[in-house]
């Protein structure tokens, strides 16, 4: 049985400005927030043990609201909030994604994935959300009304057509009987041909991140120096073996954003655009620009 982290909502309050307090009163120090899954763990490696870093964790969907109301500096945000919130540019070359199975983003069936009428996504998920949205529409030519699984619900405590899942909880076998399983990071692979990116470290384009990027490549960098230590730390409190974590963090993720990455992400953007998941008008070449400092 996967255990989940529980989440640590610690936002600093707000300055007359907009800015956090935290920022105001020591410009060294930068908030940060990032998520407790297993898969975030390379991403933020030894990163809580540098001075100018305040690290936040939160659901990633939270992790988005939160940067919008700028109760964080930094975030690693669901990819779809790229497109979706107002002045947002990735700030880093560390990433979330995949380029085949995934494991840990899942869409359990209870009838024919050309049947769903009704979907049920995980409290905590956006990009997958959508992503599981577009799938099911250029694929099966479905478009089912979306409920919210509220975070501690299972798959049991709904009755909906097909389930999303998200991060430890989708990991390994689950309770009940489904007709098909989707992972959702293979399915895009396989129909688009290109990997898939789930979180980018983005920040607004009005906060300063020039001593806090090349921090984000140094923890991505120990993080994969180090997955055999972060499997060990980990796996007994995911429910899981450690060759098996080991497996998930090494074979499974992938945390580079290159160009087939940027690509992937321009792609993301356009299908959810053609079905009003993200509005028009997102300057791409801007948005996911990034030139390390």
């Amino acid at each position: 049985m996967v255990q989940r982290t529980p989440y640590i909502y610690n936002a600093l309050p707000l300055g007359p400005t907009g800015f956090s307090v935290a920022s105001l009163n020591a410009p060294q120090t930068q908030i940060i927030g990032a998520v407790q899954y297993l898969n975030t763990k390379p991403l933020v490696h030894g990163l809580a043990s540098h001075n100018r870093i305040h690290l936040s964790y939160d659901l990633p969907s939270r992790l988005a609201d939160r940067l919008a109301a700028k109760q964080l500096d930094v975030a690693l945000i669901p990819s779809i909030e790229l497109f979706r919130g107002a002045g947002y540019r990735v700030v880093s070359d560390a990433c979330i994604g995949c380029r085949g199975p995934v494991m840990s983003v899942k869409l359990f069936f209870r009838t024919a994935p050309k049947r769903v009428l009704r979907l049920a996504v995980d409290e905590g998920s956006r990009t997958s959300a959508a992503l599981a949205q577009i799938l099911l529409a250029e694929q099966c030519g479905v478009r089912p009304k979306v409920e919210v699984l509220p975070i501690g619900a299972g798959l049991a405590d709904t009755s909906a057509d097909a389930v999303l899942l998200i991060g430890d909880r989708a990991i390994g076998s689950q309770p009940g009987s489904f007709q098909l399983v989707w992972d959702l990071g293979d399915e895009w692979c396989r129909w688009t041909h290109l990997p898939f990116v789930f979180a980018v470290w983005a920040a607004r384009f009005d906060v300063e991140t020039h001593a806090v990027e090349p921090l984000l490549a140094s923890a991505r960098d120990s993080g994969k120096a180090n997955l055999a230590a972060i499997a060990a730390a980990e796996a007994a409190g995911h429910g899981l073996t450690v060759p098996q974590c080991l497996s998930y963090l090494r074979d499974n993720l992938h945390f580079d954003l290159g160009p087939r990455e940027r690509e992937s992400l321009a792609a993301f953007y356009s299908h959810a655009v053609g079905l009003s998941l993200a509005p028009r008008g997102c300057d791409k070449s801007h948005t996911l620009a990034h030139s390390p400092r």
